[in-house]
């Protein structure tokens, strides 16, 4: 499958879900919007609520579940853990101020020196219910003033949001996920915008399978990561349903180092068939594509996914999501033949090289795995996948392992603390090739693109204590630790050579939430 016909395909799956969903919907909902009706997606119904609900199209006995407190396994959803909580049409106001003492600010192989970072974020949050019309959105955005020369203030821009249409038995989601920030947003010091993520949306920034995502930096960099989605779901019988989704996502680096580092685009698809065994038990079967293309010409590759997938939820306490399968890769790389076939080593006189692509195909594994659990007082998430991925800049695609834990939980009424560990380790995919290394000093081209090494690593630890004052403000205290490693290719053959950054960062920062304000 071509790199073009593979876009015009995703672009096909987007307009065929979005005309499918329209039809859907005006044929089985024919009520007006009620804003004072709770909704039936963004959050589970109250116990106590008595919205107005449709009549189930199987019968009363045998309707589906409803969609939001059982997503399909195949979907983008995800199952609440308080399925007592009351929906609410709300708008929240917030902002933080914070100072960081950081050993190594400009994310720099071998070392660095104890330098400060303040920034000052605001932030808004929306939630607006209607019967059948959700829209959440969640914006942070402000300065960070990094005390290095050259540096000095930097944007933090991040926006999240979600629009769903549901009826009696699915839903239409189309949501977007865009930041811009100087650094990646894979385990961001504790009190960055980087690493707070937005919470009301539950699910951004969206499994790396879809892109918009950066497992490592090196350097400052500002770069620009987005994530569009629209996704469909709908149950076949009370226990069977089918989903599809297709989305775009996109990388772009700004600033003067910029051209070291490797834009990126992504074109992802995946239908998939959901099945509830019990009550608290779904199996799934998903085929997932991939498309990427990157800024150097010739690196584009595709990659094709079947994933068996299994689902054990229980309401309000566990979540557990285990699913892997074949992976399969076609990566088209530049070379040259000689223009006479017999003539294999373009001996004669009057040849000439000829540009092909030569084709190469890798079978490999793709996995993930998800636990989510809420005690009485705290939760855990844990999780791991396996998918290929964009590179983050340093490669032209990547297979990437990436394993995430963390944990929360109150010590009193007005003590919390948390922690949170991350760990990617990304192989190369593919080299770039001789033609393309010989633009390199090129006037056009000045820099070689990526990093010259077959393996990096990126992992941080940290923890943090918060400490209420009233109902709207809380200051936190927190320490993280950040490495990058690049293999010993890295060197290029030298004996030893700089190819490690540690980081450490200490926190303290304060918080202004005040209560959500209803609008409905």
């Amino acid at each position: 499958m071509s790199e073009h016909c593979s876009k015009r395909m995703a672009g096909l799956l987007a307009i065929c879900i979005l005309a499918f969903a329209v039809n859907t919907a005006r044929a089985q909902d024919t009520s007006t919007p009620d804003s004072n009706a709770p909704s039936s997606s963004s959050a589970p119904q109250d116990s106590s609520a008595t919205p107005q609900e449709p009549a189930p199209a199987y019968g009363q006995e045998n309707a589906p579940p409803p969609i939001t407190e059982t997503p399909p396994l195949s979907g983008l959803d995800l199952p609440s853990l308080e399925p007592h909580a009351a929906p609410l049409s709300y708008i929240q106001p917030g902002a933080t101020l914070s100072e960081s003492a950081d050993t190594n600010a400009a994310n720099t192989l071998g070392g660095g020196s104890l330098t400060s970072i303040s920034r000052a974020l605001g932030s808004v949050t929306l939630q607006r219910l209607w019967s059948h019309y959700d829209l959440a959105a969640d914006y942070a955005g402000g300065v960070g003033y990094y005390d290095l020369s050259g540096q000095g203030f930097k944007a933090l821009q991040q926006m999240d949001i979600e629009q769903k249409i549901t009826w009696k038995r699915g839903q239409l989601a189309v949501r977007d996920s865009f930041s811009y920030l100087p650094e990646g947003n894979f385990g961001g010091s504790y009190g960055s915008l980087g690493s707070q993520g937005i919470q009301s949306l539950g699910n951004t920034p969206f499994s790396v399978f879809y892109g918009g995502g950066s497992l490592g930096t090196l350097g400052l960099e500002p770069r620009v990561l987005n994530v569009s989605l629209a996704d469909l779901s709908e149950y076949l019988t009370p226990k069977s349903a089918i989903t599809a989704a297709g989305g775009y996502a996109f990388t772009h680096f700004y600033g003067n180092d910029s051209e070291s580092l490797i834009g990126t685009s992504q074109v992802s698809g995946q239908f998939g068939y959901s099945r509830l065994l019990t009550a608290k038990t779904q199996l799934a079967l998903v085929y997932g594509y991939q498309g990427f293309d990157f800024k150097v010409q010739g690196t584009a590759f595709h990659t094709h996914i079947m994933q068996a997938m299994y689902g054990h939820q229980i309401s309000g306490r566990m979540d557990l999501l285990i699913a892997a399968g074949p992976q399969f890769t076609r990566i088209g790389t530049p070379g040259f033949v000689c223009s006479n076939p017999s003539d294999l080593t373009c001996t004669n006189t009057g040849d000439m090289l000829v540009l092909t692509t030569v084709e190469d195909t890798r079978i490999g594994v793709a996995g993930q795995f998800r636990l989510r659990y809420k005690f009485t007082k705290s939760s855990l998430t844990a999780s791991y996948q396996r998918f290929e991925t964009s590179g983050s800049g340093f490669f032209a695609g990547a297979q990437t392992d990436m394993a995430r834990f963390s944990a929360d939980r109150p010590l009193s009424r007005v003590w919390r603390v948390g922690a949170d560990v991350g760990y990617s380790r990304n192989s190369r995919l593919q080299s770039l090739t001789a033609a393309q290394l010989n633009t390199c000093g090129a006037a056009g081209q000045p820099v070689c693109p990526g990093v010259n090494a077959n393996t990096y690593k990126y992992g941080y630890a940290g923890m943090a204590v918060h400490r209420a004052f009233g109902h709207d403000f809380h200051g936190f205290a927190s320490y993280q630790f950040n490495e990058l490693l690049f293999d010993n290719s890295y060197c290029g053959g030298l004996p030893e050579c700089s190819r490690i950054s540690n980081r450490n960062v200490i926190t303290i920062g304060l918080d202004w939430t005040p209560r959500p304000i209803r609008i409905d």
